[in-house]
């Protein structure tokens, strides 16, 4: 299957890998010389220099810069392909209704977290109702400093939890407040409350020395809760007796999970889990807690 690629960049590199790992032939759209090299060493079939230049693909994933994606995305969105685009959609409430709109159906946003078998697993036992309904969800993502210069910190980290939050509760709840921070350069910090029901508590900042991914959701009758990204299991507690229980987690990578996806959805199956439709939604939920926070 031949796929295109436009950026390969820090992490379109982990793309690449896995496209390349799925079996794809994989023709890159790099431009600087260091993400040539970067296509180079990461085994791409191609290389061009625009995205004018593709020929015979099946499909197209964009992880270039998020302040390039509404540009890049009106290009692409021309082959009448499937595509698949690094989260967020866009920084841009307006450019993102209107790409969803170009795409009609063809557009799908990257979003790993809700393909982590941990969230997975949460969101399992919220469909089951295995601990009563869902009532709060709260997640933190915390690190020092970013390494992304076209957006800020929120724009980066927040799409991840509120993915969490879709996934865990189906939906995703209204902005109901938020605060926030400004540091030097991109970085930031910002607390956000999604509701009323379930309550969601969204916490993200490139502003703190202890890095940490946490997920929490209280059910009715118990607490679940993911304490790092790369944790083997889950840890269960019922409310009442207190007991503990231990859900062991697939070791399964979440980004080559999602690619998996896409590349199903190219021979016929269903899409990715996170339509344009939602990349929609998580920009405008994002754009509101922003100017409630005062950025």
């Amino acid at each position: 299957m031949r796929v295109a690629l436009v950026g390969c960049g820090r992490w379109g590199r982990h793309i690449l890998r896995d496209l390349v790992a799925l079996g794809c032939e994989v023709i890159v759209v790099a431009r600087s010389a260091v993400s040539r090299d970067r296509a180079i060493a990461g085994g791409a079939a191609a290389i061009v220099d625009d995205v004018a230049h593709l020929e015979r693909i099946e499909g197209i994933v964009v992880a270039t810069p998020t302040n390039t994606h509404a540009a890049v995305l009106a290009q692409v969105l021309e082959f009448g392909l499937p595509v698949f685009v690094e989260k967020p959609l866009t920084d841009d409430p307006a450019a993102a209704q209107a790409l969803a709109e170009q795409a009609g159906g063809r557009l799908f946003v990257m979003e790993k977290w809700r393909y982590h078998p941990g969230i997975e697993a949460m969101a399992e036992m919220a469909r089951s109702r295995e601990h009563g309904r869902v009532r709060m969800i709260h997640t933190r993502r915390d690190s020092w400093g970013q390494s992304h210069d076209d957006v800020d910190a929120v724009w980066i980290m927040l799409p991840h939890d509120l993915s969490i939050v879709r996934e865990i509760a189906g939906f995703l709840p209204d902005a109901v407040a938020a605060v926030g921070t400004r540091g030097s350069g991109q970085n930031a910090t910002l607390t956000g409350l999604l509701g009323p029901e379930p309550a969601c508590v969204v916490e993200v900042s490139s502003l703190s020395p202890v890095r940490e991914r946490r997920v929490l959701v209280e059910y009715e009758d118990a607490v679940a809760l993911l304490d790092d990204a790369y944790a083997t299991t889950l840890r269960v507690v019922r409310k009442g007796s207190g007991e503990e229980i231990l859900v062991p987690l697939r070791s399964d990578m979440p980004l080559l999970l999602e690619l998996t996806a896409f590349l199903d959805h190219l021979r016929g199956g269903p899409g990715p889990r996170s339509s344009a439709e939602e990349g929609v939604e998580t920009v405008e939920r994002i754009a509101r807690l922003r100017e409630m926070a005062g950025f």
